[in-house]
């Protein structure tokens, strides 16, 4: 299996004035393994097909990453930030599983 290293991106809701509330993004560095790699376009209407992987990414998890394993929005992996689609817990490791581009908050 190939090796992983990249940060994963947790969010946190914090309020940014009176009723508005908007995910603030904590980056923190992990290691593990590729799991499975895979990839597919969806064809749309667009001009351009969307392209999902559906990545399987297994990273040794420390207490943080399993307190927050809710919070975790996506995974910076092949030069760009991918969303976490499912977690699943197999003690010491977090399996995440990616799929398309992340176009949320990153700060």
């Amino acid at each position: 299996m190939a090796k992983f290293c990249g940060k994963i991106g947790f969010a946190e809701s914090k309020e940014f004035s009176p009723g508005v509330w908007v995910d603030e993004i904590t980056e923190r560095q992990y290691y593990g393994e590729l799991r499975r790699l895979q990839r597919s376009s969806q064809t749309t209407d667009r001009l351009n097909d969307d392209i999902r992987i559906t990545n399987e990414i297994s990273i040794i998890a420390d207490p943080y990453a399993n307190e927050n394993l809710n919070s975790i929005r996506y995974v910076e992996f092949m030069g760009a930030r991918w969303k976490v689609t499912s977690v699943e817990v197999a003690f010491p490791r977090l399996n995440l599983t990616i799929g398309g581009v992340y176009n949320g908050n990153k700060d």
